[in-house]
């Protein structure tokens, strides 16, 4: 047992920024909201990209072994990674929770967790925890190699170019539920399919690929359902390659992005594995979370059951 496993407090990280800047505006009544169900807690607020990240390995060594994230996908993202990246404690030490307040919310969508903040704040003082598996990209950022880890979903293609075109847009202060659908349809113009060498669980693949999504969760860019089946504690990432498929059947096919059927079509594939490594002779964009990261060659690999998580409700295998 660690001896920080009965920490009275929670560590609040709180991005002020997240929906579109409905983390500091609604901040007051979710403080208020964690008092009256007599969560203490010490509140950080997030002023820079990283800073979650610095915020949880800061607490972490403080002896906080509880964390709420208040934030979207992307603050959710940094605290895992703050997670990993301690040296004094496992994953599996750490309980993490979440109030969602950014634009997405896709993680929390899977299990249960309201916008409402009040029933948001019910299930955590519920407590009902779950060990959760992890993602870890590797990839290229010019000729430095970097890792990070995720949580939902990571993705290669056309993905990436959706991700960093919304990422830009948020950092100028635009947000809202359509913003990632607007970028997925204007980044269609100019997408061009990359042919790519993929190696799942040792199976080499070769494909012209249009995106390639690594799901740990069933959710991403706001509701799309593009891994529908994966499950976060089987130990394996659900694979799904969308190849050879041009700009107009994309666009006749959009439905399926979001209806959970995206695996019936015959030019998507899915697979469940450990491994997955993509490279290609062209550089290839990879995300994270949400989070645009950088280029091929990458590979793909998850760790089991590697932290606590609360959550609302649990998905059956």
């Amino acid at each position: 047992m660690n001896q920080y496993s009965d920490h009275p407090e929670w560590l609040v990280i709180v991005n002020p920024n997240a929906g579109n800047g409905k983390g500091k505006k609604d901040w007051e009544n979710i403080s208020s909201l964690l008092k009256q169900q007599g969560l203490t807690s010490i509140v950080k607020f997030t002023e820079r990209k990283g800073h979650a990240i610095e915020f949880t390995l800061t607490g972490i060594s403080e002896g906080f072994r509880k964390i709420i994230t208040v934030g979207g996908d992307g603050t959710l993202n940094e605290v895992v990674n703050g997670v990993f990246l301690n040296n004094i404690c496992k994953g599996t030490d750490i309980s993490l929770a979440l109030i969602p307040v950014g634009t997405g919310n896709d993680w929390g969508r899977m299990f249960g967790i309201p916008l409402d903040y009040e029933k948001a704040i019910r299930i955590i003082v519920e407590n009902k925890r779950m060990f959760h598996d992890v993602g870890l990209v590797s990839y290229f950022d010019g000729s430095e190699k970097k890792e990070r880890y995720f949580i939902n979903i990571a993705g290669l293609g056309f993905e990436s170019v959706v991700v960093r075109r919304t990422n830009i847009q948020k950092d100028k202060g635009r947000s809202g539920k359509l913003l990632y659908l607007y970028n997925l349809l204007m980044s269609l113009l100019s997408y061009k399919n990359t042919n790519a060498d993929i190696t799942v669980d040792g199976e080499k693949i070769k494909a012209n690929v249009f995106s390639v999504n690594i799901g740990n969760g069933r959710y991403c860019g706001g509701g799309m359902r593009q891994t529908p089946n994966a499950i976060p504690d089987d130990g394996l990432l659900d694979v799904t390659i969308i190849s050879g498929m041009g700009k107009f059947e994309i666009m006749r096919n959009l439905k399926i992005l979001y209806d959970g059927t995206i695996l019936s079509h015959p030019k998507i594939n899915g697979y469940r594995c450990k491994n997955i490594k993509v490279s290609s002779g062209s550089l290839i964009y990879t995300e994270a979370d949400g989070e645009s990261l950088g280029h091929t060659p990458a590979e793909f690999n998850i760790i089991p059951a590697s932290i606590n998580i609360v959550y609302g409700t649990k998905i059956i295998q």
